[in-house]
């Protein structure tokens, strides 16, 4: 019996190892593109507009596809799902790897988004499923969360060794190798479930409205960067985008088998962790994206120095989430730990805040990278608990694909505002004389604060609206079936 036990422990934990490993690779390709476009946009000849693209044509599809990703996951497999979105990414990122026009990159990089998409939005279904005790859904939870967390800050590092060592092309080959093993080793020890078929949720309109409707919302984010937020071409194509997710909820609530069944958000736990997440990540977002440009267009900073510059937060978010999350999960509930993590990320940003010209790294820089890694380490194991814990075993790929959604609307969300106030900044005190260096400094310091405002609105949402999974409210049973619109 214990033999019988022991074997089944080991399988789960190759099963998570494969499924860790697929999320690393997919999480990294998030990042590591970013530390190499300067050298892409010299060899490809993109302008400054069309650089943007490189990073573009992946959000979009990626965080546009999740919940539909997620849902059809539910229906015809989760295992399934994961290895045909590995396929998907593993080929694309061949192609990108391959590519010497910029056409052929963009391309590309919109199939390897597609395929990110279909891989991650199952595997937190995934690990929730195989791992249905919580003491053990606890640290594999914590184990998912470092590789979700800390493959962005490792991303940069990569990046910057590969770009400098080789080629950029090699941010992208080096996924080939990764993903023909993850495929091979997940048919063999990831579990089959059949799915619960897909009469069950094969709602096409429905998929059509949500899809169209987030892809747009992404890209109106990402454009708004450029055109402004009050420009007419921002407004009308997120008027059209408002229009589309709002026939999505409607049609949601009038169908017998929907795609995104509302009774999901009825826990107001799964909700507002969801919308803590979004403000957690469009405030990290600032540390990782503009704190990179800071590094290197203030400080001076080559890729690989950046992403040494980075590795604090990787080795706090590894310490922690890894082990000691779970633990102190269990002594104080998830709700209290992630306020007080919460506050550990505020306090790094408002360090931050106060970045100077000619900074150094250990006295102004090194504090503020300590906080983010012990708060994102103890943050993101705490809140995908949270977000899944009113999850039912049908529903749970579609909660996993609402989480990693959230986190990319986030993502794209905090980035797009926070560049956009950022740049302001900068040509304003351009425009009034002050030196370039410390213009941008300027709106770099703009950009943290607003980070440290959004991440403090969440410590609110977090200590008002969330509850520990005890005290949850009743799991809200099942619509009755109602008639086809």
């Amino acid at each position: 019996m214990s033999h019988a036990v022991g074997t089944r422990r080991d399988s789960r934990t190759l099963a998570l190892v494969v499924l860790c490993a697929g999320m690393l690779m997919i999480i990294l390709d998030g990042t590591i593109v970013n530390v190499a476009l300067p050298v892409i946009q010299a060899d490809l000849e993109f302008s400054q507009s069309g650089l943007a693209w490189v990073v573009n044509a992946y959000l979009i599809p990626f965080g546009g596809l999740l919940l539909l990703a997620g849902r059809v996951g539910d229906l015809i497999g989760r295992r399934r799902m994961f290895l045909s979105g590995l396929v998907v990414f593993t080929l694309a990122s061949l192609l990108c790897g391959l590519a010497g026009s910029q056409e052929m990159l963009i391309a590309a990089r919109f199939v390897q988004g597609v395929g990110g998409a279909m891989a991650a939005a199952v595997i937190l279904g995934m690990i929730v499923t195989m791992y249905p005790e919580k003491g053990e859904q606890s640290r594999a939870i914590g184990v998912f969360s470092f590789v979700a967390a800390a493959g962005g800050s490792i991303g940069l590092l990569a990046g910057g060794v590969l770009t400098q060592s080789i080629s950029w092309h090699w941010i992208f080959f080096v996924n080939v190798p990764i993903g023909v093993a993850a495929v091979l080793l997940a048919s063999r020890f990831v579990p089959a479930e059949r799915g619960i078929g897909l009469r069950a949720g094969a709602d096409v309109l429905g998929a059509v409205l949500g899809t169209a409707g987030l892809m747009l919302a992404v890209y109106t984010i990402v454009k708004a960067a450029d055109f402004g937020w009050g420009s007419a071409r921002t407004l009308v194509v997120g008027a059209v985008a408002v229009g589309l997710l709002v026939g999505f909820v409607v049609r949601q609530a009038r169908v017998a088998n929907p795609l995104l069944p509302l009774r999901i958000f009825a826990s107001r736990t799964v909700t507002g962790a969801n919308v803590v997440q979004v403000l957690m990540i469009a405030g990290m977002f600032s540390m990782f994206f503009l704190g990179a440009l800071y590094l290197e267009k203030v400080l001076g900073y080559d890729p690989l120095r950046i992403g040494l510059a980075f590795l604090p937060v990787a080795v706090g978010i590894g310490a922690l989430s890894l082990g000691a999350s779970a633990r102190v999960n269990a002594r104080f509930g998830e709700r209290p730990v992630l306020v007080g993590s919460l506050l550990a990320m505020l306090a790094g940003l408002v360090l931050l805040m106060r970045a100077p010209v000619t900074g150094g790294y250990l006295v102004d820089l090194f504090p503020s990278m300590v906080l983010m890694g012990v708060g994102a380490g103890l943050a993101f194991p705490a809140l995908m608990t949270l977000a899944m814990s009113g999850a039912t075993d049908e529903d749970s790929g579609l909660a996993s694909g609402l989480v990693n959604t959230t986190q990319q609307v986030g993502g794209a969300l905090g980035l797009a505002v926070l560049a956009t106030l950022s740049t302001s900044r900068t040509n304003d005190l351009l425009a009034a004389g002050v030196s370039p260096t410390e213009a941008l400094t300027s709106g770099y310091r703009l950009a943290f604060g607003v980070s440290a405002a959004l991440v403090a609105v969440a410590v609110v949402l977090a200590a008002v609206v969330l509850r520990r999974p005890a005290e949850q409210e009743v799991a809200v049973a099942p619509e009755p079936v109602r008639a086809q619109a």
